[in-house]
């Protein structure tokens, strides 16, 4: 694989003048830089963010007509419905909600659709239902900005809809009583990232202004919506930084009786952004991949101990069950690899092969290989996939041009899913390549990209603790990446069955310990004695209570000084 290394430009004096004006090191200030983030007001509430930093939820698109309908329906006891997604934002936007609902005196009820059967999104089969038990007003949370005939059905059935939503809407908006979503053309909404339970929390802040009710009333909730936010992928930057950053305190004190026990039977001690995105949001996903969403949903809105405790068993089970499928998929997927690696994408198939797990596995291969791939699943003729793509390669644009062999897809840039007819199989990936083809694949270079160039001399403890200040880390604001130069290897071993490396580097009297997941190939490349480059990010590692600065390796390269 092709990697580049590229470098942030330096600016010393301005460097110097951050790091003396807020006490912090240079290393910090160098990174808050690169991102950006120079003016005094910036970097104060990038480091310590407020409850005040918080915009006005009233610039949002339709909000005051939608809270107003809310409070009505409460007011006049009318039959609402919350309209979900399978996934931990749109579980974490419905449990907020109903939980503020029924705190003003409402009786909510929900519906999240199942995954393998109904899909994302709104369908006019649960809507039929949903309009037979009486709903009068009904509240979508991340998703249906795109549903154009299910909003107009559910009207035609005595339905009232408000739309809360995040993703990007189509051409034509849904004919709802109300839009919530950020990035429809008519916002003045200053930031338009928002996970779905980002825009539900501007929904709970803004009844909780109309109806005077003291900010704790909202606030309280931030450990649901940081969880939703975080596992949701967006970036990690503006009111999603300050919603992870108090919304994490929150966590780690949470009130919520089933958040608090998937943290215990996960086994984290400190709930951070990877206790989210490795411990929580895996197991709460994996109940909607495995078709149980709702199972997910009743953990957080439960109040009784021994129903928690068996739901948290319960998603455990079906985390366990995710991967074991998934490591299944992947081994059968790396056999078909061999005959797929002259392609410019992977594009595989597998009879029996989970669709819920076909985009984690799509997602590995793709790290591995640096190329777009797709993973399809059959099921007799019928087959489902997912598909990731790669910096530079648009996957949604290329299935366009190839989607006559296609039932139905959807996605974006960088993720798409999909349904097929298995006679269509071959001829939608022979198109697919010769479309990719003409894109130059193997001229595109994975771009690391350095935050500085580090000395060994330089780096402590007090150091590398002092660069939590930028967590929680996530898309866009990603652990920052340094380089240290000219190292000698003292040992080198790869580990796990020669998957991860193992390596130990030396500069006069400085040590540092160096892992390389996913790199174990590497320990045959270079022996003991070589002098490296090394890229990666700095972590502390504690064994036995002790602590040690550790180099979690994106890369590793010969130094031109041997």
């Amino acid at each position: 694989m092709n990697k580049s290394w590229q470098y942030y430009e330096t600016n010393n004096e301005l460097t110097e003048q951050i790091s003396n004006k807020f006490n912090i090191n240079k290393l910090l200030a160098q990174i808050l830089i690169n991102k950006g983030i120079t003016e005094e007001k910036e970097i104060e509430i990038f480091l310590n963010p407020k409850r005040d930093n918080f915009y006005d939820p009233f610039l949002m698109p339709d909000m005051e007509k939608a809270i107003n309908r809310i409070i009505k329906a409460i007011q006049s006891k009318e039959k609402i419905l919350i309209y979900g997604d399978y996934d931990v934002d749109g579980i974490t936007s419905t449990t907020v909600l109903k939980k503020f609902l029924e705190e003003r005196g409402a009786n909510p009820e929900y519906h999240i659709p199942n995954r393998l059967k109904e899909g994302y999104g709104l369908n006019k089969q649960a809507i039929e239902e949903i309009a037979k038990n009486g709903t009068q007003l009904m509240i979508t949370v991340d998703c249906g900005i795109s549903a154009v005939e299910e909003t107009e059905f559910a009207k035609s059935l005595g339905i009232e809809t408000i739309i809360t939503d995040h993703h990007e809407p189509g051409d034509i908006l849904p004919n709802a009583y109300a839009i919530i979503d950020a990035k429809i053309k008519a916002n003045k909404y200053p930031f338009n990232q928002l996970a779905g339970v980002g825009v539900v929390f501007k929904v709970i802040q803004a009844i909780s202004i109309k109806l005077g009710l003291e900010e704790k009333e909202y606030l309280k909730y931030l450990d649901l919506v940081c969880l939703g936010t975080i596992s949701d992928i967006v970036p990690l930057v503006d009111e999603n930084r300050v919603i992870a950053k108090l919304g994490l305190k929150l966590v780690n004190v949470t009130k919520n009786l089933g958040l608090k026990t998937l943290l215990i039977s996960s086994g984290y001690k400190i709930a951070d952004s990877n206790t989210i995105s490795f411990g929580i949001a895996p197991r709460i996903n994996a109940c909607g991949r495995m078709g149980f969403a709702e199972q997910a949903l009743q953990l957080l809105l439960s109040n009784e101990n021994e129903k928690v405790i068996e739901l948290a068993r319960k998603l455990n089970e079906y985390n366990k069950e995710r991967q074991e499928k998934e490591k299944e998929i992947f081994e059968e997927a790396m056999k078909q690899i061999d005959k797929e690696e002259t392609n410019p994408a992977i594009i595989l198939a597998g009879n029996g092969w989970h669709h819920g797990v076909t985009g984690i596995v799509s997602s590995k291969i793709t790290e591995i290989y640096f190329k777009p791939s797709i993973l399809i699943g059959f099921e007799g003729e019928e087959g489902k996939g997912s598909g990731r793509s790669i910096p530079g390669i648009d996957l949604h644009e290329a299935i366009l041009k190839c989607n006559n062999k296609l039932e139905k897809f959807g996605g974006h840039a960088m993720a798409i899913g999909l349904s097929i007819q298995r006679k269509n199989f071959e001829n939608f990936k022979i198109e697919l390549n010769e479309y990719l083809r003409k894109k130059d694949i193997n001229q595109i270079k994975q771009i690391i990209m350095i935050d500085a160039i580090a000395n060994l001399k330089d780096i402590t403890l007090e150091t590398v603790e002092e660069l939590k200040l930028l967590e929680p880390f996530g898309e866009v604001n990603r652990m920052p990446i340094f380089c240290i130069k000219n190292l000698r290897i003292e040992s080198i071993r790869a580990l796990t069955e020669g998957k991860h490396l193992k390596i130990n580097l030396r500069d006069d009297n400085m040590l540092i310990n160096a892992i390389g997941f996913n790199m174990g190939e590497k320990s045959t490349e270079y022996k003991i004695g070589d002098k490296v480059d090394v890229v990666g990010a700095l972590e502390i590692n504690e064994y036995n209570g002790m602590k040690s600065i550790q180099l979690n390796l994106k890369d590793i390269m010969k130094s031109l000084i041997q």
